[in-house]
């Protein structure tokens, strides 16, 4: 059995102009279901009921508009995403383009005690993301 861990991201209103966002950054295309599609009355019929950007590298990110009946609140610091980038050239594409338009740049993209190569920001959504570069760690 394969198990895999994907962030989900909630918005009101939002998904699809997230989902073209991260696709731009990470790459690969946004797949879009909507509720009228989906012929769910629960949600807005514009608004996404399933959503996901599947990157060619490996990033996978959902995303969906909670519908308008349930109380949403995206929270403060409750989720992080984090991007572990093989090279550093992966790290700084990434991280710069998530910082167009970010509301919070809370470390600088630079060097960390355990990456070569490390940024935090919160982009124009209120999503926290983490940045780095992967370094293999020996046990002990």
């Amino acid at each position: 059995m394969t198990v895999t861990t994907t962030t989900h991201l909630n918005f009101r209103g939002e998904a699809r102009e997230a989902l073209d966002f991260y696709a731009g950054v990470l790459g690969g295309t946004p797949t879009v279901v909507t509720y009228g599609q989906a012929h769910d009355p629960q949600g807005q019929p514009d608004h996404v009921v399933w959503g996901e950007v599947q990157a060619p590298g490996g990033a996978h990110v959902m995303a969906y508009d909670v519908q308008t009946d349930r109380e949403f609140d995206p929270g403060v610091n409750a989720v992080y995403v984090s991007l572990r980038c093989d090279t550093a050239e992966e790290v700084t594409r990434a991280y710069e383009g998530l910082a167009v338009g970010a509301r919070h740049v809370r470390t600088p993209l630079g060097p960390s005690a355990f990456s070569p190569l490390y940024g935090m920001l919160t982009d124009r959504f209120g999503v926290t993301w983490v940045v780095d570069q992967r370094v293999e760690f020996s046990a002990g």
